[in-house]
């Protein structure tokens, strides 16, 4: 990411943050369930703690944009896949994260955002699968 892509999305994710986090789960998970009711089985029953889980790490890996731990985000990846999440799901989850910001931004997501967010999202999914794909490869 560019300095200004960084830049965007800090900014607008304080933007994000004026807004309740159950409200941004749940609109998040709403439309990622209606589009992919095959991942509901993926996460838990009640799903209150899993709104707030949402906007806690985006909020810990947007804070550290300008310096990532990689190897954090390898880590998150690795829970993921113990979760059952599978490579494709990345996209499915790229698509509503994309959207809910773009709907929740309002007038503040232009195409200068827009191509800001792709490209964090791109490199976090690359970050967070990369390295997994890597170890869990046989020798």
């Amino acid at each position: 990411m560019t300095t200004d892509q960084i830049k965007l999305v800090k900014r607008s994710w304080k933007i994000m943050m004026g807004i309740d986090p159950l409200l941004l789960g749940e609109t998040f998970y709403s439309k990622l369930f209606a589009d992919h009711p095959e991942l509901r089985s993926l996460f838990p029953k009640e799903m209150k703690e899993q709104y707030i889980k949402l906007t806690d790490m985006m909020s810990s890996i947007i804070m550290r944009l300008d310096h990532p731990d990689q190897d954090n985000i390898a880590e998150m990846g690795l829970r993921h896949i113990q979760y059952g999440v599978k490579p494709a799901h990345y996209k499915m989850v790229g698509e509503a994260m994309i959207w809910m910001l773009s709907k929740a931004l309002g007038s503040e997501w232009d195409h200068a955002t827009a191509t800001a967010w792709l490209q964090c999202y791109e490199e976090l999914t690359l970050a967070m699968t990369q390295k997994n794909t890597q170890r869990l490869k046989p020798n």
